[in-house]
C-alpha cells in the first residue's frame, strides 16, 4: 500500500505561557506521523485556522516524500505568497514531512542533510538586568555552566533608563529613549569587558529600536568590546542601509529574524554585509527554505545563527539543532532553554551540556508530543503589549 496524507492537523499549547503551534501530519500507514513547528505567537490561531482549514484539503491524499513538490505548491497555492502567516503553516507541514521520511529511511533528520559536522552545537544565552552588577552576576552565572557566548541586555529591548515627560494625552505603550539606550548600551559592554576581560563572547540585539544612522554610531562605538555580533541593528525596511554601516565597522553584523520573503535577504548576504543569517525557521517556511538558504550563504561566508526563543516551540528547536548539526556554516544557536513541562509535552527535546545543545539519534526529528498533557496547557489570545513600542514624544516605533 502507497503510503498517503490522510490527515493535517494544528495543535496549540502553551506548557510555558507563550502560544506555541505544532501541525501533526498523519498518514495511512498506522502509527506514521510527522510534527513541525508552526509557531507564529502574536498570530497563533490565524495560523492554526490556516492549517486546518486550508492545509488539509489541500495535502489529504498526497504523497508525503514528496517534499520538494509539496512544498512549491503549498507557497503558490494562495496566489500571495511570502507572509508570516502562511509561512508558519506551511513550515508545520514541511517539518513533519522531513520528519516523516527520517522515520521511513530510519535517520534522524540530520543524515538526510548529509550528515553531523559536529557534534553539539554552540549556544548564546541571555543575561538582562536592571544594573550593571545584575547583568554582570547573571553572565556569571551562565558562564560557570559553561556557555561561552552571552547576549547581553541592559532592562530589555529599549533599556529601561528615566524618560523624558511625554506629551500630554500620548498614547500608551512600551516607552523608551534611544539616546538613552545607546549611552547605557555602550557603557554596559565597557563595563562587562573590565569585569570578565575577553576570555568570553558578548553579542547584542538592538531589536530595530534604532534610525540607521544611530545604529551605525552604536556599532562604531562598540568596536573595542568586540562583540560577537551586533544583532537586528536595522529593520527589514531598511536593509539598504547595510551597505552604509559595513563600510562605516568592524563589529560582525547579525540580521533576520523578521525576514519572510528571499528578496530580504538575497542581496545582504551576496553583497558580505552581514555575517549571520538569523531567521525564524517557521517564518520562512520550514526546513526546505533554511536549508537552502544555508547553503547559499556558504561561499558568501556568512554563518547561521537561527531564532530561538521562547516563542519557538520543541520540535521548531528539534529542526534548528537538524540543520546546526549538518550545516558546514554554523555560527551559533540562540537557547532559551526548555522548561520541565515543555519536556514533559515533548518528550525527546534537545539538551544544554555546558555550552553546547545537543539532540538525541532517533529517527526524524526524535521528538513527539504528549496531546492529553499539551491540551492541559491552553493558549492566551492576550494581545502583546510589548511590540507597541513608542518613542519619548510618543511616536510609535519598531518593536
Amino acid at each position: 500500500m502507497s503510503i498517503r496524507i490522510e490527515r493535517v492537523r494544528a495543535i496549540c499549547t502553551a506548557p510555558e505561557g507563550t502560544p506555541l503551534v505544532i501541525v501533526k501530519v498523519e498518514t495511512n500507514q498506522p502509527g506514521l506521523y510527522g510534527l513541525g513547528c508552526a509557531t507564529y505567537t502574536q498570530r497563533f490561531l490565524t495560523v492554526a485556522h490556516a492549517v486546518d482549514e486550508y492545509m488539509h484539503p489541500l495535502l489529504v491524499g498526497k504523497d508525503p516524500s514528496r517534499i520538494e513538490d509539496i512544498w512549491q505548491m503549498a507557497m503558490v497555492s494562495p496566489y500571495w505568497r511570502n507572509g508570516p502567516i502562511l509561512n508558519n503553516a506551511l513550515s508545520g507541514v514541511d517539518m513533519a514531512l522531513w520528519d516523516i521520511k527520517g522515520k521511513l529511511a530510519n535517520m534522524p533528520v540530520y543524515e538526510l542533510f548529509g550528515g553531523k559536522v559536529r557534534e553539539g552545537a554552540r549556544v548564546y544565552r541571555h543575561a538582562d538586568g536592571s544594573s550593571l552588577q545584575e547583568v554582570g552576576d547573571r553572565a556569571q552565572a551562565l558562564m560557570e555552566t559553561g556557555v561561552q557566548v552571552i547576549r547581553l541586555q541592559f532592562g530589555g529591548y529599549g533599556g529601561r533608563s528615566a524618560l523624558p515627560a511625554k506629551p500630554i494625552g500620548a498614547c500608551d505603550g512600551a516607552y523608551y529613549d534611544p539616546l538613552r539606550y545607546q549611552t547605557s548600551v555602550v557603557g554596559l559592554f565597557v563595563a562587562m569587558r573590565e569585569r570578565f576581560g575577553f576570555d568570553v563572547e558578548f553579542c547584542h540585539d538592538v531589536h530595530e529600536r534604532l534610525e540607521p544612522i544611530e545604529a551605525i554610531r552604536l556599532a562604531k562605538e562598540l568596536e573595542p568590546c568586540r562583540l560577537f555580533f551586533l544583532e537586528d541593528a536595522l529593520a527589514p525596511e531598511q536593509v539598504d542601509w547595510f551597505d552604509h554601516m559595513r563600510n562605516q565597522t568592524h563589529t560582525p553584523l547579525a540580521m533576520g529574524e523578521l525576514f519572510t520573503n528571499p528578496m530580504e535577504w538575497r542581496n545582504i548576504i551576496a553583497k558580505r554585509q552581514i555575517d549571520f543569517i538569523r531567521c525564524h525557521i517557521s517564518s520562512i517556511g520550514g526546513l526546505t527554505p533554511a536549508r537552502k538558504l544555508a547553503l547559499f550563504c556558504e561561499p558568501f561566508s556568512v554563518r547561521t545563527a537561527w531564532h530561538g526563543p521562547g516563542d519557538v516551540s520543541p520540535i521548531g528547536h528539534a529542526a534548528n539543532m537538524h540543520l546546526n548539526l549538518s550545516s558546514w556554516n554554523f555560527g551559533i544557536q540562540e537557547w532559551s532553554g526548555l522548561g520541565e513541562r515543555s519536556q514533559a509535552v515533548f518528550p525527546g527535546c534537545p539538551w544544554l551540556d555546558g555550552g553546547y545543545v545537543y539532540v538525541n539519534d532517533k529517527p526524524g526529528l526524535g521528538m513527539d508530543i504528549d496531546e492529553t498533557l499539551a491540551a492541559k496547557y491552553p493558549c492566551d489570545t492576550k494581545l502583546p503589549t510589548w511590540t507597541n513600542a513608542r518613542r519619548p514624544d510618543g511616536t510609535l516605533a519598531r518593536p
